[in-house]
């Protein structure tokens, strides 16, 4: 994690949202937090330049944590990310993350949906970490036991091998020593010039 702006940012805005969904505060408080929330808003959107600030594009044979700052999984500089810490280690990629009540579905537990993202990001960057980059064909989940919001998670992640453009990849979270939740996922590498006119496609897109 580094000293940007942005991310001191988000961590703000992440604070704020799990107070927003889940801490008992006074209706007169949250009038006034509104305020100042609205105040914030308008500063921001003044401030800001026209279009769209370019989206950063990974270095692929950098640190995992660093190849999507804007995720809205590990991305530091994103709000709505929890965010989950990766890294890669002894050939497959590790990481730990602690869900707030943001992120809750079933009573003290982690919304499937959430746990679901959370895979997809994950699975990918092993596969990109391991060499074998690829855009997601199939995802399966497998939940196990409830995971629970408000401890520290392990996670894993492989990349299990390919044939031809397809890849394949494996992953769990865990609460200590009990896998709360598994995914399997296939996933299809993208020629580069297809990837590259994706881009240029979505780029145009928020541009005009």
């Amino acid at each position: 994690m580094t000293d940007d702006p942005r991310f001191r940012l988000a961590a703000a805005v992440r604070s704020i949202t799990e107070s927003v969904v889940a801490a008992q505060i006074g209706d007169a408080d949250l009038i006034q937090a509104a305020g100042v929330a609205e105040e914030l808003a308008r500063l921001l959107s003044e401030r800001a330049g026209p279009g769209t600030r370019a989206r950063p594009q990974p270095d692929l044979g950098g640190e995992p944590q660093q190849l999507f700052p804007t995720s809205p999984v590990i991305g530091f500089a994103n709000p709505l990310a929890p965010p989950v810490s990766i890294w890669f280690e002894d050939k497959e990629l590790r990481g730990e993350v602690s869900f707030g009540r943001a992120h809750e579905g079933p009573p003290m537990c982690v919304h499937g949906g959430v746990i679901a993202e959370v895979f997809d990001e994950i699975l990918g960057a092993a596969n990109i970490a391991s060499g074998n980059p690829g855009m997601t064909a199939m995802l399966t989940v497998r939940y196990r036991h409830p995971t629970p919001i408000e401890r520290k998670l392990e996670l894993v992640a492989r990349c299990k091998g390919r044939e031809g453009r397809k890849i394949h990849a494996w992953g769990a979270i865990y609460d200590g020593e009990k896998m709360t939740a598994e995914a399997t996922g296939l996933f299809v590498e993208v020629r580069s010039d297809k990837m590259l006119g994706l881009m240029g496609v979505n780029d145009q897109a928020v541009e005009s």
